[in-house]
C-alpha cells in the first residue's frame, strides 16, 4: 500500500497503486483488480482522485504521442500526456491546446474527466468541446469508441464524469492555430463588482482571455486587478528563462493566517496596480503563474487547504457573488489566491459538467476545522439560493444535497457509471 493525498493535502490515505507502462496492459489490468480509479498528476484539490483503501490505475506513464496532423491540427494521443509536453512541443509549430487550466501539470484524462476551464470560456468554451473522440476502457472488458458524432451519450458521461465511466486510453485532440508562445496582455484595476463586471462584459467580443484577482478582504470595497490577453506575433524572440522554486517543507502552521492575509492582498494589490496598461507576456507567466514554485500547496501547513469555487447565473451573479464575500469578510477567515471571472453563454457538453454561464469564484481556504466548514455551510446556501453549483474538482466536502441540487443531469449519468470504478468523492455524492 501506497500512502496517497490529493492537492488539498487534506488527508493521506493507503491505496494499492498499479502503475501501466503501456496502453495494451489496460485491460488485463483492469479485469483483474478490484474496484479502482484512474489517477494522473494528483491535481484534483479534493478527494475525486482519490480511492482509499482501494486501487489507483497511475496513468502518467501513458503518455505517448500517435499522430499528429500538422495539416488539421489534430492529435492522437494517450491519456497520461502532460498538458505541459504537448504546449511546449507544439506552440513552436504554430499549434496550442484550445483550452487550458491554471495549471499545465495535468494529463489528458484529467482533463476530460474534469471538463477543465481556463480564461477563455466565453470564446472557446471548455476543454471537452475540442475532444474529438477517445477510447473508454470499461473494467467488465470492453472498449467503446465515443465523441461528438458516435456514441454521444457515453461522450456527454465521460465528459466532466470525474473517471467514473471508465478509463480514458487515448484520446484524439483538435489544436488551434496560434501565431507564437506570446500574449498580449492588459491588466487594469477596479474597485468594485459593479467595474468588474462591466469591465468583464465589455473585454468579451476583443480578446480572448479575461481573468481576474479579487481582494475578498477588502471592507466596503471589492477592489481587484482584471487582466486580459490576446495571443499576438511578435516575431522570433527567446522564451523567457525562469528560474523554478520550491516550498522545500511543511511549516508546522499555515503560512496563510490572519496575520498575513491582509498584508499580502494589500502589497499584491498596490504592486500590480502600478503594473497597469498593455506589456507582452509568454504563455506559460500568463496561464500557469504558480507552476515555477512546486509545491506551493505546502504553505498552508500540515492540516491542507481546501479550494471552494462555484459558478452563479448571470442574473443573479452581481448579488450573490458580493454576498459572498460579505460572508467570507465577515466570518474571518481568507483568501489570498482568489479568482472572480466570468463564463460564456454556453454549457459544458458534459452531464456533470461544471461551466455553465454566469459568474465563477475560486478562494483556498486554511484549513481551520469546524470554523472553515461553518463558514462553507453559508457559501453552500448563497450558491443554491442562486440556482447555482459546486466545481467537483476543486470539493472535498460538499453535501450530498447540494451537488444532486447543482446537478440535474446526475440521475441520467449514472446508467454510465462503470460498477467497478469508485472515489472517495463518489460514495460520498453517489453513496458507491
Amino acid at each position: 500500500m501506497v500512502k496517497v493525498c490529493a492537492w488539498g493535502r487534506l488527508g493521506v490515505f493507503d491505496h494499492e497503486v498499479r502503475t501501466p507502462a503501456d496502453r495494451l496492459m489496460l485491460p488485463a489490468m483492469l479485469n483483474a483488480s478490484s474496484i479502482g480509479l484512474a489517477f494522473g498528476m494528483g491535481r484534483s484539490y479534493g478527494d475525486s482522485c482519490l480511492n482509499p483503501q482501494g486501487v489507483l490505475w497511475k496513468m502518467t506513464g501513458l503518455d505517448r504521442f500517435i499522430s499528429f496532423d500538422d495539416a488539421t491540427g489534430l492529435l492522437h494521443c494517450e491519456s497520461g500526456v502532460l498538458l505541459r509536453d504537448i504546449q511546449r512541443l507544439f506552440i513552436p509549430r504554430g499549434w496550442a491546446l484550445a483550452v487550458v487550466p491554471g495549471t499545465q501539470l495535468v494529463t489528458v484524462g484529467g482533463a476530460i474527466a474534469n471538463d477543465i476551464h481556463g480564461k477563455n470560456h466565453h470564446a472557446l468554451g471548455s476543454f471537452g468541446d475540442h475532444v474529438r473522440r477517445l477510447e473508454l476502457l470499461r473494467t467488465d472488458g470492453q472498449t467503446i469508441e465515443c465523441g461528438h458524432e458516435l456514441n454521444t451519450d457515453w461522450f456527454a458521461a465521460t465528459v466532466g464524469g470525474m473517471g467514473l465511466t471508465g478509463v480514458i486510453g487515448t484520446a484524439q485532440l483538435q489544436l488551434r492555430r496560434i501565431p507564437g508562445p506570446w500574449l498580449q496582455t492588459e491588466t487594469i484595476p477596479y474597485a468594485s463588482l459593479d467595474e468588474f463586471f462591466s469591465l468583464s462584459d465589455e473585454s468579451e467580443a476583443g480578446w480572448e482571455h479575461t481573468v481576474s484577482w479579487i481582494d475578498c478582504l477588502s471592507k466596503g470595497s471589492h477592489r481587484g486587478l482584471f487582466m486580459r490577453a490576446n495571443s499576438v506575433d511578435i516575431g522570433t524572440q527567446p522564451a523567457p528563462v525562469g528560474r523554478s522554486k520550491s516550498m522545500p517543507f511543511t511549516p508546522p502552521v499555515s503560512l496563510v493566517n490572519g496575520l498575513s492575509l491582509k498584508p499580502f492582498n494589500a502589497a499584491y494589490f498596490n504592486l500590480n496596480k502600478r503594473k497597469t496598461g498593455l506589456r507582452t507576456q509568454h504563455y506559460e507567466a500568463f496561464f500557469h503563474p504558480l507552476d515555477n514554485l512546486h509545491h506551493w500547496n505546502r504553505m498552508y501547513g500540515p492540516k491542507g487547504f481546501y479550494q471552494y469555487q462555484s459558478v452563479v447565473p448571470p442574473g443573479v451573479a452581481r448579488d450573490a457573488t458580493g454576498e459572498m464575500l460579505h460572508a467570507i469578510t465577515e466570518s474571518g477567515e481568507g483568501s489570498f489566491l482568489a479568482v472572480l471571472k466570468t463564463f460564456g453563454n454556453r454549457r459544458s457538453i458534459g452531464m456533470l459538467g461544471f461551466p455553465e454561464p454566469g459568474a465563477t469564484l475560486a478562494l483556498d481556504f486554511p484549513n481551520r476545522g469546524d470554523r472553515t466548514l461553518s463558514l462553507f455551510k453559508r457559501l453552500d446556501a448563497i450558491v443554491c439560493e442562486a440556482g447555482g453549483r459546486i466545481y467537483p474538482a476543486k470539493d472535498a466536502r460538499m453535501p450530498r444535497a447540494v451537488f444532486e441540487s447543482g446537478y440535474p443531469r446526475l440521475p441520467e449519468f449514472l446508467p454510465f457509471r462503470d460498477p467497478g470504478i469508485s472515489s472517495a468523492m463518489s460514495r460520498r455524492l453517489m453513496g458507491s
